[in-house]
C-alpha cells in the first residue's frame, strides 16, 4: 500500500546571497598565440596567392570549382530529399523488425514466455519499492 507524504520545498537562505562560481578559471588567451594563428593565416593566404599568380588558365579553374560546388550541392539536396521522403518507411520497418525480434525471443516457446513474466514483475516490484 502506498502512503503519500507532503513534499515541502526546500528552504531559502536568508542570509545575503554571495556569488561564487564553482567553475575553474580558465587561462588567459595570450597575445602572441593570437598573433601565431595572424600569421598561419597570412602564410596560408600567400601561398594561395602565389599558386593562384602561377595558373595560366583561371578562368578554366573558376569554371571546374564552381561547378563542383553546383554539383555538391544538388547531390547533397537530391540525397537529404529522398532520405527525407522514405523516413516513415525506414521507420515502419525499423519497427516491424523489433516487433519480429520481440516475438522470437519472447512469445514464441512457454520458457521464454515465463521468462517474460518473471521479468515483468521484477520490473513492478522495482517501480512499487516493495522488494
Amino acid at each position: 500500500m502506498l502512503t503519500h507524504t507532503a513534499v515541502g520545498l526546500p528552504q531559502l537562505p536568508t542570509t545575503p546571497f554571495v556569488c561564487c562560481s564553482v567553475l575553474p578559471h580558465l587561462p588567459a588567451c595570450s597575445f602572441s598565440s593570437s598573433i601565431k594563428h595572424v600569421s598561419d593565416a597570412n602564410e596560408l593566404f600567400d601561398d594561395l596567392k602565389e599558386k593562384w599568380d602561377s595558373l595560366e588558365n583561371k578562368s578554366t579553374v573558376v569554371v571546374y570549382g564552381g561547378g563542383a560546388v553546383v554539383a555538391i550541392l544538388i547531390s547533397s539536396i537530391l540525397i537529404v530529399s529522398v532520405i527525407l521522403s522514405q523516413l516513415p518507411k525506414i521507420l515502419e520497418l525499423v519497427g516491424l523488425g523489433y516487433i519480429g525480434w520481440f516475438v522470437y525471443q519472447y512469445l514464441l516457446l512457454k520458457s521464454s514466455r515465463k521468462e517474460l513474466a518473471t521479468n515483468i514483475e521484477w520490473i513492478k516490484k522495482e517501480i512499487a519499492g516493495t522488494e
